[in-house]
Protein backbone atom coordinates (compact mmCIF):
# COMPACT_ATOMS: atom_id res chain seq x y z
CA UNK A 1 0.00 0.00 0.00
CA UNK A 2 2.04 3.18 -1.66
CA UNK A 3 -0.62 6.15 -2.29
CA UNK A 4 2.49 8.33 -2.41
CA UNK A 5 4.69 9.87 -5.15
CA UNK A 6 7.20 6.87 -6.87
CA UNK A 7 10.23 8.97 -7.32
CA UNK A 8 11.05 11.68 -4.46
CA UNK A 9 13.84 14.45 -4.15
CA UNK A 10 16.45 13.84 -1.72
CA UNK A 11 16.73 16.40 0.70
CA UNK A 12 14.74 18.74 -1.36
CA UNK A 13 16.86 19.28 -4.90
CA UNK A 14 20.21 16.57 -4.04
CA UNK A 15 22.91 17.06 -5.71
CA UNK A 16 21.89 20.51 -7.20
CA UNK A 17 21.38 22.70 -4.12
CA UNK A 18 22.16 22.83 -0.29
CA UNK A 19 19.98 20.46 1.31
CA UNK A 20 17.15 20.96 3.63
CA UNK A 21 16.98 24.66 2.07
CA UNK A 22 13.86 26.54 0.52
CA UNK A 23 16.68 27.11 -2.19
CA UNK A 24 16.67 22.76 -2.63
CA UNK A 25 12.68 22.90 -2.30
CA UNK A 26 12.48 25.56 -5.31
CA UNK A 27 15.20 23.49 -6.66
CA UNK A 28 13.33 20.42 -6.91
CA UNK A 29 10.03 21.97 -8.09
CA UNK A 30 12.10 23.09 -11.23
CA UNK A 31 12.89 19.52 -11.88
CA UNK A 32 9.49 18.77 -12.08
CA UNK A 33 9.24 17.38 -8.27
CA UNK A 34 6.39 16.88 -6.43
CA UNK A 35 7.65 14.84 -3.56
CA UNK A 36 10.38 15.77 -1.66
CA UNK A 37 12.49 14.19 1.67
CA UNK A 38 14.19 16.30 4.38
CA UNK A 39 15.17 16.10 7.91
CA UNK A 40 13.78 17.81 10.85
CA UNK A 41 15.11 18.81 14.26
CA UNK A 42 14.86 20.41 17.26
CA UNK A 43 16.56 23.76 18.13
CA UNK A 44 17.60 24.80 21.67
CA UNK A 45 14.19 25.90 22.26
CA UNK A 46 12.33 23.44 21.03
CA UNK A 47 11.38 24.91 17.25
CA UNK A 48 11.47 21.79 14.61
CA UNK A 49 14.27 23.44 12.09
CA UNK A 50 15.27 21.74 9.04
CA UNK A 51 18.88 19.98 9.57
CA UNK A 52 20.74 17.08 8.85
CA UNK A 53 23.48 16.85 11.33
CA UNK A 54 23.34 17.70 14.81
CA UNK A 55 26.85 19.68 15.16
CA UNK A 56 27.74 22.48 12.62
CA UNK A 57 30.62 22.46 10.46
CA UNK A 58 29.24 20.68 7.18
CA UNK A 59 25.72 22.71 6.01
CA UNK A 60 26.13 25.43 8.45
CA UNK A 61 29.82 27.17 9.22
CA UNK A 62 31.68 27.06 13.23
CA UNK A 63 31.32 24.78 16.10
CA UNK A 64 28.16 24.33 17.80
CA UNK A 65 25.08 21.84 17.97
CA UNK A 66 21.79 22.31 17.02
CA UNK A 67 20.21 21.42 20.43
CA UNK A 68 22.28 24.18 22.00
CA UNK A 69 21.47 26.86 19.62
CA UNK A 70 18.00 29.69 19.58
CA UNK A 71 15.62 29.10 16.22
CA UNK A 72 16.40 32.39 15.42
CA UNK A 73 20.29 32.29 15.95
CA UNK A 74 20.11 29.28 13.15
CA UNK A 75 17.84 31.19 10.93
CA UNK A 76 20.69 33.72 11.06
CA UNK A 77 23.19 31.17 9.99
CA UNK A 78 24.26 30.47 6.12
CA UNK A 79 23.25 27.29 5.20
CA UNK A 80 24.01 27.51 1.51
CA UNK A 81 27.66 29.22 1.11
CA UNK A 82 28.97 25.66 1.88
CA UNK A 83 27.31 24.66 -1.63
CA UNK A 84 28.04 27.23 -3.68
CA UNK A 85 28.56 31.32 -3.92
CA UNK A 86 25.42 31.66 -5.75
CA UNK A 87 23.41 30.14 -2.30
CA UNK A 88 25.07 32.04 -0.05
CA UNK A 89 23.12 33.75 2.77
CA UNK A 90 20.42 31.05 2.37
CA UNK A 91 19.09 30.61 5.77
CA UNK A 92 18.06 27.77 8.00
CA UNK A 93 14.61 27.15 7.88
CA UNK A 94 11.92 25.95 10.01
CA UNK A 95 9.76 23.53 9.29
CA UNK A 96 6.89 25.49 9.58
CA UNK A 97 8.15 27.52 6.90
CA UNK A 98 8.54 24.99 4.53
CA UNK A 99 5.66 22.98 5.51
CA UNK A 100 3.98 26.02 4.15
CA UNK A 101 6.13 26.17 1.26
CA UNK A 102 4.83 22.77 0.25
CA UNK A 103 1.57 23.12 1.07
CA UNK A 104 1.10 26.62 -1.16
CA UNK A 105 3.05 24.26 -4.54
CA UNK A 106 1.25 20.90 -3.56
CA UNK A 107 4.35 19.14 -2.48
CA UNK A 108 4.07 16.01 -1.26
CA UNK A 109 6.91 15.94 2.18
CA UNK A 110 8.23 12.61 3.87
CA UNK A 111 9.44 14.08 7.05
CA UNK A 112 12.22 12.36 8.34
CA UNK A 113 12.21 12.91 12.39
CA UNK A 114 16.21 13.40 13.63
CA UNK A 115 16.56 13.86 16.77
CA UNK A 116 19.48 15.22 18.40
CA UNK A 117 21.17 12.58 20.83
CA UNK A 118 19.03 11.84 23.33
CA UNK A 119 16.12 13.90 22.24
CA UNK A 120 14.10 10.84 20.56
CA UNK A 121 10.50 11.23 22.38
CA UNK A 122 10.77 15.01 22.70
CA UNK A 123 11.58 15.58 18.99
CA UNK A 124 9.44 13.04 18.30
CA UNK A 125 6.14 15.06 19.95
CA UNK A 126 6.61 18.28 18.59
CA UNK A 127 7.29 17.35 15.08
CA UNK A 128 3.89 15.48 15.18
CA UNK A 129 2.46 18.16 17.41
CA UNK A 130 3.23 20.44 14.85
CA UNK A 131 2.31 18.57 11.84
CA UNK A 132 -1.13 18.03 13.06
CA UNK A 133 -1.53 21.97 13.82
CA UNK A 134 -0.55 22.26 10.42
CA UNK A 135 -2.83 19.90 8.58
CA UNK A 136 -5.60 20.45 10.83
CA UNK A 137 -8.34 21.07 8.14
CA UNK A 138 -7.16 17.97 6.27
CA UNK A 139 -7.29 15.61 9.33
CA UNK A 140 -10.21 17.03 10.10
CA UNK A 141 -11.68 16.30 6.85
CA UNK A 142 -10.81 12.93 7.04
CA UNK A 143 -8.57 13.62 3.65
CA UNK A 144 -6.69 10.49 2.32
CA UNK A 145 -2.99 9.38 3.05
CA UNK A 146 -2.40 10.89 -0.46
CA UNK A 147 -2.68 14.76 0.96
CA UNK A 148 -1.04 14.29 4.25
CA UNK A 149 2.94 13.64 4.42
CA UNK A 150 4.56 10.39 5.90
CA UNK A 151 6.50 10.41 9.19
CA UNK A 152 10.00 8.40 8.97
CA UNK A 153 12.57 8.23 11.22
CA UNK A 154 15.52 5.21 12.40
CA UNK A 155 14.60 6.16 15.99
CA UNK A 156 11.85 3.73 17.38
CA UNK A 157 11.22 6.11 20.18
CA UNK A 158 11.15 9.27 18.00
CA UNK A 159 7.74 6.95 15.63
CA UNK A 160 6.55 5.66 18.97
CA UNK A 161 6.37 9.74 20.21
CA UNK A 162 4.74 10.89 17.45
CA UNK A 163 2.69 8.14 16.76
CA UNK A 164 0.82 9.15 20.56
CA UNK A 165 0.62 12.75 19.59
CA UNK A 166 -0.52 12.44 15.78
CA UNK A 167 -2.28 9.08 15.52
CA UNK A 168 -3.76 10.58 12.02
CA UNK A 169 -0.11 11.11 10.33
CA UNK A 170 1.52 7.75 8.48
CA UNK A 171 4.34 6.46 9.96
CA UNK A 172 7.63 4.34 8.07
CA UNK A 173 10.34 3.04 9.89
CA UNK A 174 13.92 3.34 8.90
CA UNK A 175 16.15 0.84 8.79
CA UNK A 176 20.01 0.94 7.38
CA UNK A 177 19.33 -3.39 6.82
CA UNK A 178 16.06 -5.09 7.48
CA UNK A 179 15.99 -6.63 10.82
CA UNK A 180 14.66 -10.09 11.62
CA UNK A 181 11.81 -8.52 13.57
CA UNK A 182 11.26 -5.91 11.22
CA UNK A 183 7.30 -6.93 10.80
CA UNK A 184 7.06 -6.74 14.96
CA UNK A 185 8.65 -3.52 14.75
CA UNK A 186 6.22 -1.92 12.10
CA UNK A 187 3.33 -3.46 13.56
CA UNK A 188 4.55 -2.20 17.34
CA UNK A 189 4.50 1.57 15.61
CA UNK A 190 1.16 0.65 13.20
CA UNK A 191 3.63 1.81 10.58
CA UNK A 192 2.40 1.93 7.18
CA UNK A 193 5.62 1.40 5.07
CA UNK A 194 9.41 -0.22 5.91
CA UNK A 195 11.89 2.43 4.40
CA UNK A 196 15.50 1.03 3.92
CA UNK A 197 19.13 1.55 2.43
CA UNK A 198 18.47 -0.42 -1.39
CA UNK A 199 21.81 -1.34 -0.86
CA UNK A 200 21.46 -3.80 1.44
CA UNK A 201 18.04 -4.83 0.18
CA UNK A 202 17.49 -8.62 -1.54
CA UNK A 203 14.64 -9.25 -3.99
CA UNK A 204 13.63 -12.38 -1.13
CA UNK A 205 12.90 -8.88 1.39
CA UNK A 206 11.23 -6.75 -0.95
CA UNK A 207 8.60 -9.91 -1.56
CA UNK A 208 8.11 -10.53 1.94
CA UNK A 209 7.31 -6.81 2.95
CA UNK A 210 5.44 -6.54 0.00
CA UNK A 211 3.42 -9.36 0.86
CA UNK A 212 2.92 -8.48 4.65
CA UNK A 213 0.64 -5.50 2.88
CA UNK A 214 3.28 -2.79 4.18
CA UNK A 215 4.87 0.10 1.84
CA UNK A 216 8.41 -0.62 0.99
CA UNK A 217 10.53 2.74 0.03
CA UNK A 218 14.56 3.13 -0.60
CA UNK A 219 17.05 5.72 0.33
CA UNK A 220 19.54 6.64 -1.64
CA UNK A 221 19.32 5.46 -5.40
CA UNK A 222 21.24 7.46 -7.94
CA UNK A 223 21.59 4.98 -11.20
CA UNK A 224 18.82 4.38 -13.39
CA UNK A 225 19.40 0.33 -13.70
CA UNK A 226 19.68 0.22 -9.97
CA UNK A 227 16.57 1.86 -9.81
CA UNK A 228 14.62 -0.28 -12.41
CA UNK A 229 15.61 -3.25 -10.90
CA UNK A 230 14.53 -2.87 -7.49
CA UNK A 231 11.14 -1.05 -8.74
CA UNK A 232 10.91 -4.87 -10.68
CA UNK A 233 11.18 -6.17 -7.04
CA UNK A 234 7.98 -4.67 -5.87
CA UNK A 235 9.75 -1.81 -4.36
CA UNK A 236 7.02 1.39 -4.09
CA UNK A 237 9.36 4.31 -4.13
CA UNK A 238 12.84 5.56 -3.28
CA UNK A 239 14.15 8.95 -3.38
CA UNK A 240 17.27 10.02 -5.27
CA UNK A 241 19.83 12.88 -5.27
CA UNK A 242 19.91 12.64 -9.00
CA UNK A 243 17.02 14.68 -9.98
CA UNK A 244 18.89 15.09 -13.12
CA UNK A 245 19.54 12.00 -14.01
CA UNK A 246 16.48 10.16 -12.83
CA UNK A 247 13.13 12.41 -12.87
CA UNK A 248 9.98 12.52 -11.79
CA UNK A 249 8.38 10.28 -14.39
CA UNK A 250 10.93 7.54 -14.00
CA UNK A 251 9.00 4.31 -14.40
CA UNK A 252 12.32 1.38 -14.73
CA UNK A 253 10.54 0.19 -17.84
Amino acid sequence: MWPYPKIIAHRGGGTLAPENTLAAMRCGMQYGFRAVEFDVMLSGDGVPVLMHDPQFGRTVPGKGRVAETLAKDLAAMDAGAWFGSRFAGEPVPTFEEVVRFCKQNRIWMNVEIKPSPGTDEQTGHVVAETTARLFGDELDARAGLADLPLFSSFSFDALAAAHRAAPGIPRGFLVDTIPGDWQARLQALDASALHTNHKNLTAMQAHAVKDAGYGLFCYTVNDAARAKDILAWGVDAFCTDRIDLIGPGFSGG
